[in-house]
Order: C-alpha cells, then sequence, then structure tokens
C-alpha cells in the first residue's frame, strides 16, 4: 500500500497518491511538485522511491516460459560505424519477451555468448522455444536444452512459429520512444528508467495507480 511510504514522507495518504497517480501518468516530478504544492525535491524522491520498487517488481515477475524472442539493444551515446555489435558511449541491455506475453530486460557490460546464456538459463525454463537472430553469441542453447529457432531479418516465414521476431523489437521501440522525453539520466540511474519501461510495458492495459500502491 501507498501507505508503507508515509514513515519516510511528511505527505499525506492524499498527497502521496496524488503523486502515484501523476507518475503514472507520465507527469514530470516538477510539474507533479506545481500540482499538488509540494516542494520539488521531495516529488523527485518520491518517483525515485517508486522505480526502486518497480524495479523490484519486475525481478519477482520475471519468470518466462513458453515461446521467447531475445534480442539485444544499445540505449544512448551516438552509434558509430563500427563492425559487428561494436558500440562506443552506449548502454548495452539484453531482452527477453514470452510472445504474447511480459518481457524482462537487462543491462549487460558486453553481450558474450556466456552471459547471454547465463540469463537465459535464470529466467527461462529448460524446453522453451527460443528466437534469436543470427548473432554468435546465442549458439549452444540447444546444448543448454531449448528448442533454438534462428531467424533472419531479411527472410519471410510462412509458417506462424517461425515469424521474426518482432515482439521485442516493438519493446525497443516503446521503451526508446518514452526515454527521450528525459534529458541527461545519469548512467547510474539508467536502470530504473529501464525497469520502469518494462513495468509499463507489461501492465499496459492495467490500472497503473492501483497497481503501483499494492507493489508500495
Amino acid at each position: 500500500m501507498a501507505s508503507s511510504l508515509l514513515p519516510r514522507t511528511h505527505l499525506s495518504t492524499r498527497q502521496l497518491r496524488a503523486l502515484i497517480r501523476l507518475f503514472a501518468l507520465e507527469v514530470p516530478a516538477n510539474r507533479a511538485a506545481q500540482e499538488i504544492g509540494v516542494n520539488r525535491h521531495t516529488a523527485e524522491r518520491i518517483y525515485l522511491l517508486i522505480r526502486r520498487a518497480l524495479v523490484q517488481a519486475c525481478e519477482t515477475e520475471a519468470r518466462l516460459d513458453g515461446e521467447i524472442d531475445v534480442d539485444e539493444s544499445y540505449f544512448g551515446g551516438v552509434r558509430k560505424h563500427l563492425r559487428g555489435r561494436a558500440v562506443q558511449g552506449k548502454v548495452v541491455v539484453f531482452g527477453l519477451l514470452k510472445r504474447r506475453g511480459r518481457v524482462y530486460t537487462r543491462p549487460v557490460p558486453n553481450v558474450t555468448r556466456a552471459g547471454l546464456r547465463r540469463i537465459i538459463r535464470q529466467k527461462v525454463p529448460r524446453g522453451s522455444t527460443i528466437y534469436s537472430d543470427g548473432f554468435r553469441s546465442y549458439d549452444g542453447l540447444l546444448t543448454d536444452g531449448y528448442r533454438h529457432y534462428r531467424i533472419l531479418h531479411e527472410q519471410t516465414f510462412a509458417h506462424s512459429r517461425r515469424r521474426p521476431i518482432n515482439g521485442i523489437e516493438n519493446f525497443w521501440g516503446f521503451a526508446k520512444t518514452k526515454l527521450r522525453r528525459y534529458y541527461g539520466i545519469r548512467r547510474s540511474h539508467f536502470v530504473l528508467y529501464l525497469k520502469e519501461m518494462e513495468f509499463r510495458f507489461n501492465h499496459r492495459r492495467e490500472d497503473l495507480p492501483r497497481l503501483i500502491e499494492r507493489i508500495l
């Protein structure tokens, strides 16, 4: 309940619930503070506490099974004309999406085979079906106990089980579009905003203010 935050604030229950509602509506903290009549730093602190709670919620609900799309994407900075998956000044994010279901994301230091396969083993039970592109780091998923289909973007598959991995790409577009609204996100806070986008995507058809209150 939202009341669990009250001992850490000087806000009334009404003010706190109003901040949660404005957060769910993606109203910036400074504007939310003006609307409710509280200090900007107080609103920013509540937004930070909410985002931290969403990170924990995403980790709790992260187990995926069935048909899973996997992919990596790059956030921030300016991508240069580098070969392969090399990037400069960007945060690398690995994503897994259950088809017609939830997404799970994690920033990673690199896209090595060992690192990506470790995350898959942590989040996806053996026997599930995994769809990826042709990237070499996905080699070995068959020996890990998964059914593995490689989907090349230039190919078209008539069978619905082998359609392109556009589900996870839809999430990347969703997250990047929303994150562009924020200027100067500190690298140390990036995961908070990323997991917020994950949470919003996974619960986009639900009553977000009520759901966030339950989490808090």
